[in-house]
């Protein structure tokens, strides 16, 4: 199945079905009984990772950015049952990043809240409960929250942030708090997607129009492998990393295509080549998903509300499958990608 939402002010979740060879169809609408912004603009909450499923894929998460809360489906032979909607800590949140039983979500804030990312504990049934203590405060109070990820190795938990170009890095403690590590300055301007393939980390960056590698150490420090890796496109946000470990596809929503990178075996980054997520070039690709196979690659088109289906070949190319345009989502305003 595949995820993603509509972010209407009433919000909900759309559920696409997939066969074998990855092709979508059957599109089911599922209210979060949370609001959404309404905006019908490309990339309404700037972020990267707004839908997400949990480790063992049995729970759905969501972000209702209208109304400051996180909603948490079931996911159950197919369909999505409502577990809970609480309260996101914040104003706007985001981005949403999930490890063990523990779920940290960001919130962008605004004039008078300040950004931050607030963790929660998931109960065996889906329920959400603060983790005890004040949220965790970002570099400033108008960091620009664009993306959380967590790695599973070491449990190092790194929010990029757009407004302040900054990657704040915490430690995911063993009670699920946060203990802040490291500040550090992105390499290349308007860090706004991310990924972990261990402890490398990966950032997109929307200045530049590139991705960048970072090896990060146990202590939090960040060091450098590929800085800044240009792919001559537009508007490069949001990343995805195949689960073979070998590439990366970035989306690129200001020229209508996907970047293919390799991931050399030290870590640095090298152009493969670009590729349009929809025929005529008119998608504005968003969040973007692998499934855990590494067969299928999926990217929201942000301008035309559609999904494209992508199949993975040997050599980890993409070749479009399909544009599904049925997924009862808005034109314009959708966000968020999930693959089950």
């Amino acid at each position: 199945m595949v995820f993603s939402m509509t972010n209407a002010v009433n919000n909900s979740i759309v559920a696409m079905k997939r066969d074998t060879a990855g092709m979508l169809s059957d599109a089911e609408v599922y209210m979060t009984h949370g609001n959404g912004t309404g905006a019908q603009t490309v990339d309404p909450l700037g972020s990267q990772g707004s839908v997400i499923l949990s480790g063992d894929d049995r729970f759905l998460f969501t972000v209702n950015a209208g109304s400051n809360n996180i909603s948490s489906f079931l996911v159950r032979q197919g369909r999505l049952m409502l577990v809970d909607v609480a309260y996101s800590g914040g104003f706007r949140p985001n981005s949403l990043a999930t490890i063990d039983n523990f779920l940290y979500v960001t919130n962008s804030g605004d004039a008078t809240h300040p950004s931050n990312v607030t963790g929660f504990q998931v109960s065996a049934d889906g329920h959400l409960s603060q983790i005890s203590g004040e949220a965790m405060p970002l570099s400033a109070a108008n960091a620009g929250p664009g993306c959380v990820v967590i790695s599973n190795l070491g449990h190092k938990l790194v929010v990029s942030e757009k407004t302040t170009n900054a990657l704040s890095i915490f430690q995911v403690q063993s009670d699920g708090t946060l203990l802040r590590l490291k500040i550090y300055r992105s390499i290349g301007a308007v860090p706004f997607g991310s990924a972990f393939l261990n402890n490398l980390l990966l950032v997109s960056e929307a200045g530049p129009n590139a991705l960048s590698s970072y090896i990060v150490a146990a202590d939090g420090v960040l060091t450098v492998i590929s800085g800044s890796v240009l792919n001559n496109q537009k508007a490069t946000c949001w990343v995805s990393v195949d689960p073979k470990g070998k590439h990366a596809y970035t989306s690129n929503a200001g020229s209508g295509t996907i970047t293919e990178y390799l991931i050399n075996n030290d870590g640095s980054l090298t152009v493969v080549g670009s590729i349009p997520s929809t025929p005529q070039r008119t998608g504005a690709p968003l969040d973007s998903a692998i499934d855990k196979p590494g067969q299928n690659f999926y990217v929201l088109n942000g301008n035309e509300g559609s999904i494209s289906a992508f199949k993975i070949d040997e050599n980890r190319h993409l070749s479009l499958l399909q544009v599904y345009k049925d997924t009862k989502l808005p034109l314009m305003g959708a966000q968020g990608l999930a693959v089950l």
